[in-house]
């Protein structure tokens, strides 16, 4: 046995990720007949290092693939990275600036060539992380959403969608991003609340008056082709087919009818935008109104804008505004706080913008989804909940906007005919590529992400492994990306492959600070998990992330507590070494046997192991890591550490050989099978401490520990629990009247019949090992003329005569002293509340609390009064 005589992570941890990786633990066997277990790890943006959201996310993904192994599954746990356009894109762009380089002086092959240096570094970051978190993945299979094989798969989908008319292109209002001037989706639009304006605008009529008419964005009254009033609207019927004047442009304006017009909001008159606002557009096409687009997409003003054109949107709305005021075409200003959407990634506030852009048509595939969740197919959400959230955006979903404006990414493949300018979609471009030229935009990343269940696998071709690893098991990620990720991927696999892409979604929650707030670097909050694995080792980190929080709930993470992990796992550490040095170098796995006499401890501890296993199976099997982690933390530590280890000393240090020998085999038998199930938390520690009993041998492709009922025996345990009660009784008595344990107490135990007499007397020696008794009597009726402190339990009743408890003379003088302490108190307190100007001008909060100080001070000085008078009483 060679253990250290404190855990030391550093330690513990070198060297063993990479001979599980050279033993080939990890790596999936397509031949194998073991049923087959698969997890695809979120893939990682290529944007930078791994946070502790994606320690929390792996972790469990790791501890359920490492259970399964355990259990005997044949588990593929694949790994993976996204490519994430608009981010990475961002990122290395910001680099280059640095460096003195702009990314419009660079052809698209060489920022390509740059970005795809940028995915290697950072790609060796994530690879680092994985290794210090642990994670049992099987890199032969490492995919990347960019690789040829899952370039295929975008192609064919994006052909077949095409073909099926689930893919068009056309012109439409979308989310622009000026910043970074590309598309988003509407879930890449983050909104919120800003302090704006309404601007109410005078718009003069042809033929006399005017109508008032507010905007939040009057820059974009450069655009308007429309005055619209509702047909039912008596004040506006007569002014219908008239028209009125766009104010310093000078345009006219028809005024048309529609019943989308709400009579109540406002005046009732609205502009319509049909470019630069999406219901406009809706009201465009129904009348067949112009689209004027005055917007570069880098938001500034282009030629149709007129005067303004080069401006800012921003600096010619200032313009705009000073301008109507001076013609006296503004009537009021109001401040207005409203929802302004902003991009996810450049926090750029959005701009509803005129664009030709490539979408998906969601409806049928939003019902395809929604009709699996009411078969026999049904994808399960941890928590249940989320299936509720999952299908309210799915019944609410518009058509997905997939075309993006950027360079890194999987360009789309439809090319146009230079002379003729006709479209043509297909896997492999046209035979007479020198007539065509290719759609220069890329698709969402989320396009590609969408499908990483089957892709990944090899999916459009009929792989090994497609057929054996799909459908996957469970996917495991954040709350925060069911529409982004989860729908997209449910909805992509079962119109592409007719299946569900996996059974479960265990859904966590995010990881907040001490203080409940998210991380970000704006707050400076935020923690690096390889800091914290390089303080406390990465099997703190992961026990903590895995058992902090229930699904769905978030984190709050803090030092302190991965701190007093390391202490629990400290605690495990002394456990083992000190059963390995009782249990000794000879005795081995081989030479358990459980098939003799056993102590109460020893029946008692096997079978709250069973119990034990029986609930960390179960448990874990519902994801329920919180409470698994729970119910092993109370296992471990109160019974195995505290009690059962403090009893086994008394076999080995005055025990007969074979008592000795039972209690090396329960000792080795019930810490092998604590080891694991701990090892899917505590990968590194448990390998350690394994390898200390077991050679070479390896935790990672053990078993998992099964119930033996043979070696239950619940009358045990409830003698223990009298036993444990009487215990714990005498030392909390002794705390009380500061009696040390070294100091040996008389200790009367009266108990209600023979029966439980015989059994309590006949494992007297555990009482007497840890109450220290000068005498130990247990009998039916106990007559004791002398005061006692009596303790009524649940089968017993524990009754200790005071006098050897306890030296009166020095209890009185500790008493007296206590009561002058607690009478000083009080007549602080008391000054403080019959003080007038204390009562009436310090805030009532204080003013209670030093009530709730008297009260409390007051109970004591009474409590500790009377217990004196008492003791006084025989002196």
């Amino acid at each position: 046995m060679d253990m250290s005589t404190k855990y030391n992570p550093k330690e513990v941890e070198q060297g063993k990720y990479e001979r599980w990786l050279e033993a080939g633990y990890f790596k999936a066997d397509v031949s194998s007949d073991k049923e087959p277990f698969t997890v695809v790890i979120p893939p990682p943006n290529v944007t930078g290092k791994l946070h502790l959201g994606h320690a929390w996310d792996n972790t469990l993904q790791d501890i359920i693939t490492r259970m399964k192994r355990l259990q005997g599954y044949e588990v593929l746990f694949l790994p993976g990275m996204d490519h994430a356009g608009i981010a990475t894109q961002a990122k290395v762009a910001e680099r280059l600036r640095k460096e003195g380089i702009e990314i419009k002086d660079l052809t698209r092959e060489e920022f390509l060539e740059q970005t795809w240096k940028w995915k290697e570094e950072y790609a060796s970051f994530i690879r680092e992380s994985w290794a210090k978190f642990g994670l049992g993945l099987d890199y032969s299979r490492e995919r990347f959403t960019l690789d040829e094989g899952l370039s295929k798969a975008v192609n064919k989908i994006f052909v077949d969608l095409y073909n099926k008319g689930l893919i068009y292109r056309g012109e439409y209002i979308i989310n622009w991003d000026p910043s970074t001037q590309t598309a988003l989706s509407d879930i890449e639009v983050i909104h919120k609340e800003v302090e704006g304006n309404f601007y109410h605008v005078k718009y003069e009529l042809e033929d006399g008056g005017h109508v008032e008419i507010a905007t939040t964005r009057p820059e974009t009254m450069l655009g308007d082709t429309a005055i619209v009033v509702n047909p039912e609207d008596d004040r506006y019927k007569d002014l219908i087919g008239k028209y009125a004047i766009l104010p310093i442009v000078g345009r006219k304006l028809p005024i048309i009818a529609d019943r989308y017009v709400d009579m109540e909001f406002g005046t009732g008159v609205m502009k319509v935008t049909p470019a630069h606002d999406p219901n406009d557009f809706v009201l465009g096409e129904t009348h067949n109104l112009e689209r004027i687009n005055v917007m570069h997409e880098d938001g500034s003003i282009n030629e149709l804008g007129g005067q303004y054109e080069g401006l800012d949107r921003f600096e010619c709305r200032k313009q705009l505004v000073k301008d109507l005021e001076a013609a006296g075409h503004m009537i009021k200003i109001e401040s207005h706080v409203h929802s302004v959407g902003h991009s996810e990634r450049s926090n750029a506030i959005v701009e509803p913008y005129l664009s030709t852009q490539w979408f998906v048509r969601m409806d049928p595939l939003a019902e395809k989804a929604l009709e699996n969740q009411d078969t026999d197919q049904a994808i399960k959400f941890v928590p249940e909940r989320f299936e509720g959230t999952f299908s309210r955006w799915m019944k609410d979903i518009k058509d997905w906007v997939i075309s993006r404006q950027l360079w890194w990414g999987h360009q789309i493949p439809a090319w146009y005919h230079n002379e003729t300018g006709e479209i043509y979609v297909g896997e492999t471009p046209p035979e007479d590529l020198e007539n065509w030229t290719q759609d220069e935009d890329v698709l969402d990343t989320w396009f590609s992400s969408a499908l990483w269940p089957f892709s990944t696998l090899g999916w459009p071709d009929d792989t090994e492994d497609m057929k054996k690893f799909f459908p996957t098991n469970v996917l495991v990620t954040g709350y925060d990306i069911i529409f982004f990720w989860v729908a997209r991927m449910i909805f992509s696999s079962l119109e592409q492959t007719g299946q569900k892409p996996f059974d479960d979604v265990l859904l966590h929650g995010l990881v907040r600070d001490d203080q409940n707030r998210k991380m970000s670097k704006s707050l400076g909050n935020g923690v690096d998990p390889l800091d914290v694995i390089e303080d406390y080792g990465a099997d703190a980190l992961r026990y903590y992330l895995a058992t902090g929080s229930t699904p769905g709930q978030d984190i709050k993470f803090s030092n302190e507590r991965v701190e007093s992990v390391w202490n629990f796992i400290n605690k495990i550490w002394n456990a083992s070494r000190f059963s390995l040095i009782n249990i000794g170098d000879n005795f081995t796995m081989d030479d358990i046997d459980l098939s003799g006499e056993k102590s109460l401890a020893d029946k008692w501890i096997l079978t709250r192991l069973n119990e034990t296993i029986d609930a960390v199976t179960r448990l874990s099997d519902k994801y329920e890591f919180s409470e698994a982690g729970r119910v092993l933390y109370n296992f471990i530590w109160d019974e195995f550490c505290d009690w059962y280890i403090e009893m086994a000393k008394i076999p080995m240090a005055q025990g007969t050989g074979q008592e000795q020998q039972m209690t090396r085999s329960v000792l080795l038998y019930t810490l092998d099978k604590i080891l694991k199930m701990l090892h899917p938390f505590m990968p590194f520690v448990t390998e350690e401490i394994y390898q200390q009993i077991n050679g070479e041998a390896s935790i990672v492709v053990s078993e998992w520990p099964k119930v033996d009922e043979s070696l239950s025996e619940q009358s045990a345990k409830k003698e223990m629990a009298t036993l444990v009660e009487i215990i714990k009784s005498v030392r909390q008595t002794r705390n009380e009247v500061n009696t040390p344990l070294s100091k040996p107490i008389d200790i009367h135990i009266e108990v209600k019949d023979e029966s439980l007499k015989s059994r309590i007397e006949a494992n007297s020696h555990y009482i007497t090992r840890f109450t220290n008794p000068e005498s130990l009597v247990i009998t039916e009726k106990v007559t004791l003329e002398e005061e006692t402190k009596t303790d009524v339990l649940s089968d017993v009743t524990v009754i200790l005569p005071l006098a050897g408890l306890i030296n009166f003379e020095e209890e009185v003088a500790r008493l007296e002293k206590e009561l002058k302490r607690l009478d000083g108190e009080l007549k602080r307190v008391n000054g403080k509340l019959n003080n007038e100007k204390f009562t009436s001008k310090a805030p009532e909060a204080v003013v209670e609390e030093e009530r709730q100080k008297r009260d409390r001070y007051t109970a004591q000085y009474e409590e500790v009064n009377t217990r004196l008078t008492t003791l006084k009483s025989r002196l």
